[in-house]
């Protein structure tokens, strides 16, 4: 079975064509970086806009890498949730229009399960259940995945996500966007020697919070004039990795689950993952993570979860 995915939840049109829910025949993506970069985030209107520009060509260019034709098509999956509403109506609305006009099914799927299943994609092997960590510029969720389909949440972000407190943070220091890896690059050339706050919640809560990981480094930026960079980068990512890994133990703790799935746009930091590999190696825990390609937004794990939706 061939499924189409599309994936326009934010700033990149992507689509691509999995087969059987676990061959990658095509994985197109157009990025828009180059377009927010010069105003420090995704402009939201401006997102929507080149979605409608790019659909057409992204999903000709998937199809033709894979060597199909819409008659070779199964059925259309599309991220319906949760993303920028502009973005989403661009996909949603062009999947529709495809899946009426070649009589094809047609499903709506969630971006967080879709990244959840980056990781299904990268890893056969994988047994449930597992703790998801699903990391991103809009998401930081744990995500108890007792079996494919079937997900309770453990907990969340209160206010900013880890991605974003690595854009905002970037941007106070002057770096660009996208943050995330201009952060990393430097933090790999400085030590940790500023001791940030990470946040801890009553009632044994599972839950995460950045702001004031955020506003801390941004005060001390204020208070600071004359800071070494990639100290100052090392401290926050440090502060950051070290709050979502204690989240992830305590979770193991209490579920008695000993693997975890780390998923997301963040999830490609490599300090994250050796350090999440080596702390969770202490407890016995196995640590999975999608290939590079599949740890951004991306129209191959919407196409997986769309190929078990219609199985079903």
């Amino acid at each position: 079975m061939n499924i189409l995915g599309i994936e326009t939840s934010c700033d990149e049109t992507a689509a691509s064509v999995v087969k059987d829910g676990k061959f990658i025949l095509s994985n197109v993506i157009a990025s828009q970086i180059d377009l927010h970069s010069m105003y420090g985030g995704v402009v939201p209107e401006l997102a929507s806009r080149k979605h409608i520009e790019a659909i057409l060509p992204v999903v000709r260019s998937a199809l033709k890498i894979a060597k199909l034709t819409l008659d070779d098509i199964h059925g259309i999956a599309v991220t319906g949730k949760p993303g920028l509403i502009g973005s989403l109506l661009v996909g949603v609305e062009f999947a529709k229009g495809l899946a009426w006009a070649k009589n094809l099914p047609f499903v709506e799927i969630d971006h967080i399960e879709g990244h959840i299943y980056s990781c299904l994609l990268s890893h056969s092997d994988i047994r449930f259940p597992a703790l998801a960590l699903v990391v991103s510029g809009g998401h930081t969720d744990l995500i108890l995945v007792k079996k494919r389909g079937v997900y309770q949440i453990l907990g969340r972000t209160r206010d900013d996500a880890v991605g974003e407190a690595y854009d905002k943070v970037a941007k106070f220091m002057n770096l660009g966007y996208p943050g995330g890896p201009k952060i990393e690059k430097l933090a790999k050339e400085g030590k940790v020697i500023h001791k940030f706050p990470r946040a801890k919640m009553k009632n044994d809560s599972l839950d995460f919070s950045f702001s004031g990981l955020k506003t801390a480094v941004v005060n001390f930026l204020q208070e600071n004039k004359k800071v070494n960079i990639k100290d100052l980068a090392c401290s926050f990512q440090d502060a950051a990795n070290q709050a979502l890994i204690e989240r992830v133990i305590e979770a193991s703790k209490k579920t008695g689950v000993q693997r975890v799935l780390l998923c997301g746009g963040v999830s490609a930091n490599m300090t994250l993952r050796k350090t999440l590999e080596d702390i969770c190696g202490k407890h016995s825990i196995k640590v999975f993570y999608p290939s590079l390609e599949l740890c951004t937004d991306n129209a191959a794990m919407i196409a997986a979860v769309g190929y078990d939706k219609f199985k079903k």
